[in-house]
């Protein structure tokens, strides 16, 4: 007599041994005698009826030939009965994760779409742990040191909140594994980066995709990401494998002068600094050399404004904006970046000359 066919595909967790139970109430016979017809132990088979024991894949071929429901039925049902319990598990132990999960911005998360709305605490700790791609909170603290492993300007007045700075740099890691990119050369990425300063006179609307496809085509992802409250950086760069690299930035002050030295002082640590080195300001997870940022602040003062030309252009500087500009048009160079180097050598006080930067906006792009 061929197996009879049973579709059973349950939404929710069942104890097989409670559709063992159901059979041998229907045949009239005791857990016993159907051991016995399985041959199997009497134990076993009480232990499965209660919960105890799990059905085994040669103990599902037992049971098929002798109750005639398809092995694969009882197997699957077991799986989801097995996977009911560890879900019930995991959320209790989710629950005493709320406090640490309170501490992400989480109504910032959702309403980027990252998170969905949950009125439930252990959900919101789950979701939390898809994000990061962890499966555990502890795997997920180990995550975090992981992605805190960058190399990035910050306010020196201001220290980032851990969590709103992690999130901000996971999402700048998913933008990043969605941008295709060649191999690393430094070669081609010097060549790009020179490429790249001459974007500095275009709008943002223009320069924004040609970074990011003239940094793809060397090896390195250029993305952008929105800072989050609290978040008080302006760009990182890491290494995301041996042959991919990230620059990412936040546009936190919204002005040219500052958009453009962060992207070069990032390039900067990528072509002058080890792959492993690491800083990270107010927490220890990095261990960056103190003149790793000065060298790339130099590098990145040098190759957007050649040194030796804006000190002869100071010597004879007659403090009108025309002169700026004249200056900026002949080294090929928006007139706002020169504005921010006067500014920061102290040649001019940083409330002048401030027309001259070009202002962003959220949507510009």
């Amino acid at each position: 007599m061929a197996p009879i066919r049973h579709p059973y595909q349950p939404n929710y967790g069942v104890a097989p041994g409670k559709l063992v139970e159901e059979y041998l109430e229907i045949l009239d016979i005791s857990a016993r005698e159907l051991a016995r017809r399985c041959g199997r132990s009497a134990k076993l088979m009480i232990e499965i009826i209660s919960g105890k024991a799990s059905i085994e894949p040669e103990t599902a071929l037992q049971l098929e030939r002798v109750l005639e429901m398809d092995a694969e039925i009882w197997l699957n049902m077991e799986a989801a009965y097995r996977l009911h319990l560890a879900k019930a598990d995991e959320a209790a132990r989710l629950l005493n994760e709320t406090e640490w999960a309170s501490r992400f911005p989480i109504s910032e998360m959702r309403k980027l779409g990252v998170l969905k709305a949950s009125s439930d605490p252990a959900n919101i700790v789950r979701q939390l742990l898809a994000f990061f791609g962890a499966g555990s909170v502890d795997a997920c603290r180990e995550r975090f040191a992981e992605l805190a492993a960058v190399s990035y300007r910050h306010s020196q007045s201001f220290k980032s909140a851990e969590e709103p700075l992690l999130v901000w740099l996971r999402l700048g890691e998913i933008k990043a594994a969605g941008i295709k990119c060649a191999e690393f050369d430094r070669t081609s990425f010097l060549e790009a980066l020179r490429e790249i300063r001459r974007l500095t006179t275009r709008t943002i609307g223009v320069f924004l995709p040609e970074i990011e496809r003239l940094c793809a085509r060397t090896g390195v992802a250029f993305v952008v990401v929105k800072p989050f409250p609290g978040t008080a950086l302006s760009g990182i760069s890491r290494w995301l494998s041996p042959r991919k690299a990230l620059i990412q930035q936040s546009m936190r002050h919204m002005a040219n002068d500052h958009f453009w030295f962060t992207f070069f002082h990032e390039a900067a640590h990528l072509l002058l600094h080890s792959r492993k080195s690491v800083f990270l300001d107010g927490a220890n997870y990095g261990s960056a050399e103190p003149n790793e940022e000065e060298e790339a602040n130099s590098w990145a003062t040098n190759f957007l404004v050649p040194q030796a030309a804006l000190q002869k252009f100071i010597a004879v500087f007659d403090y009108s904006p025309g002169s700026i500009v004249e200056f900026a048009r002949q080294h090929g160079i928006a007139p706002g970046i020169v504005v921010g180097q006067l500014q920061k050598r102290g040649a001019i006080h940083f409330s002048q000359f401030n027309k001259l930067k070009e202002r962003y906006q959220w949507g510009d792009s």
